[in-house]
């Protein structure tokens, strides 16, 4: 215990709430800032809840002083490439002008450390199957130029104040809690995992693979799949190299390989028992064959070890959660 909190926003969601589970778990004292736009009440398992926005300067503030934050973990954001195309100005608005607000609180309130939930959409499209923290950033999508932006705001900030970060740049997220008590319940669901998860409890009629042709083992796109409990342990991990006073960093968060669509629908089907309707469709614009971490900075830098580099406790975690869902008739 370090007699501070820890302020967790977007800590209702997805990824958030994998992350304060774990600082719980580890004895932190962790309060979650969520709206519930996108995040579920029900996913909140430990630490104080404040239903409120980063948008909202008093609001943030007040926390930030009420509850002795030390650190913030800044996971509020949209997150829908395709919803960004169409509307912009949403994303930008959330994602980077509520996160400036949120970053200029912590520089008055005197916040030491913030960690950022970034993207691999900050590189766009690669040249190769891979990108390492130095490849060009050159996002394709108002979502990932969203990010970017922040990432900026960040780099600058932290060179003129006392307020150290880690911005760490996600792959492609899934599975769930492997004790089933969270998981991704985001509605509308765009990623791959939970999408097939759906498909195998019947909540919808097929999935779809876009593109066949690609020049990969089996003609499908290749993605870097990270089991969210061993992305929730980079955060820890993230934390205490900061606290460590070592210097801000962007690192990316994959395993350094690939799975393909067909390896992750087939994953589901072992999991569910049964085959799931596939429909074979047509490449969508901007989908590279494959995106792959570079992830050996992340493992020198902060030690970080996976757990849980497997293709199968993925597609079960995430079937699991998937089954609860259904079974408890949460909003989907």
């Amino acid at each position: 215990m370090t007699g501070t909190t820890i302020l967790v926003t977007g800590g209702a969601g997805y990824i958030g709430s994998h992350v304060a589970r774990q600082l719980a778990e580890a004895g932190e004292e962790v309060v979650i800032l969520d709206n519930l736009s996108t995040g579920f009440r029900s996913s909140v398992l430990h630490g104080s809840f404040v239903e409120g926005d980063t948008a909202d300067r008093e609001l943030v503030t007040k926390l930030m002083a009420d509850f002795n934050v030390d650190s913030v973990i800044h996971f509020a954001a949209h997150t829908i490439v395709p919803e960004s195309v169409v509307n912009p100005l949403k994303y930008y608005r959330n994602n980077t002008l509520a996160s400036m607000n949120l970053i200029e609180c912590a520089v008055n309130q005197d916040v030491k450390h913030f960690i950022f939930s970034s993207t691999a959409a900050v590189y766009g499209i690669p040249e190769g199957s891979s990108a390492s923290e130095d490849s060009p950033t050159c996002p394709i999508n108002p979502y990932g130029t969203s990010k970017l932006m922040t990432e900026w705001a960040l780099k600058d900030v932290s060179s003129a104040h006392l307020l150290n970060h880690v911005a760490l740049r996600y792959f492609n997220v899934a599975g769930a809690d492997l004790k089933g008590r969270i998981g991704q319940s985001t509605k509308n669901a765009t990623l791959l995992t939970k999408v097939a998860c759906e498909a195998a409890v019947g909540k919808r009629d097929h999935v779809s693979i876009f593109g066949t042709d690609y020049d990969t083992p089996d003609g499908t796109g290749l993605r870097d799949y990270i089991h969210v409990e061993d992305l929730a342990s980079a955060h820890i991990k993230a934390l205490e190299y900061l606290r460590a006073g070592n210097q801000s960093i962007a690192l990316n968060c994959g395993y350094g390989h690939g799975y393909s669509v067909r390896e992750v629908i087939k994953a589901v089907e072992k999991a569910n028992g049964k085959p799931i309707r596939i429909i074979e469709e047509a490449r969508r614009a901007g989908d590279p064959p494959a995106l792959i971490a570079v992830a050996d900075k992340i493992k020198l830098t902060l030690g970080w070890t996976p757990q849980y580099d497997d293709l199968d406790i993925i597609a079960k975690t995430a079937l699991v959660w998937e089954r609860h869902l259904l079974n408890m008739k949460v909003e989907t």
